[in-house]
């Protein structure tokens, strides 16, 4: 996937460093450029929004318990503070300690959560994207592109294009054609818990 962001960035730039020694001349009869905004595509596939809800859905039980784990924390944190000057000092130290510890956890277990989950997601990008990748390079070759340039990367030498140019639309369109992933849902909004403002 870099290498082929590489190469397009490197016949970009060669595309704009000939267009400049060619100074006003028009770009070649023929000469078609798209812009897509790749990222996007992949996420926006059927496919990459069904995935998406899995992977939110296998990880909603640890985020439940880091939620409960907070929970316990801020009931513990009250309690000390409700106790006030009834506990000894070594009580209250005793209480820190616990609470502490649980805080340490807490931070711990959320960051093997969070990379967990972004280990997961990129698996789940990197594969889909080969496989929208083909469909994009199909897609421009069956319409004469003669170069497609990523618009969405931040490195991206794209400072406009016209929105008849973008492509990014049509090769979701493609590939939930291709795949046959219905599409996903819509999701309803989540129900407000009782008792929180």
């Amino acid at each position: 996937m870099k290498r082929s962001l590489s190469l397009i960035c490197v016949l970009a730039t060669g595309l704009s460093m000939n267009a400049m020694a060619q100074t006003s001349k028009a770009p070649a009869p023929g000469t078609k450029i798209a812009v897509i905004m790749f990222q996007a595509a992949v996420a926006h596939t059927n496919e990459g929004e069904r995935d998406l809800a899995d992977l939110q859905k296998k990880f909603a039980p640890q985020r439940d318990k880091l939620q409960q784990e907070n929970q316990e924390i801020n009931n513990l944190k009250q309690q000390l503070q409700a106790a006030g000057k009834t506990l000894t000092d070594q009580q209250r130290a005793d209480r820190l300690r616990v609470i502490n510890q649980k805080e340490k956890d807490l931070q711990q277990n959320a960051q093997d959560a969070q990379t967990d989950f972004q280990n997961a997601l990129g698996d789940d990008f990197n594969g889909l994207a080969q496989k929208v990748g083909t469909v994009m390079t199909d897609y421009a070759k069956a319409h004469s592109y003669t170069l497609v340039i990523d618009a969405g990367s931040q490195q991206s030498p794209v400072l406009w294009a016209s929105p008849s140019a973008d492509i990014t639309k049509a090769v979701i369109a493609a590939y939930n054609a291709k795949s046959g992933v219905p599409a996903p849902p819509p999701s309803a909004p989540a129900p407000h818990a009782a008792g929180k403002q």
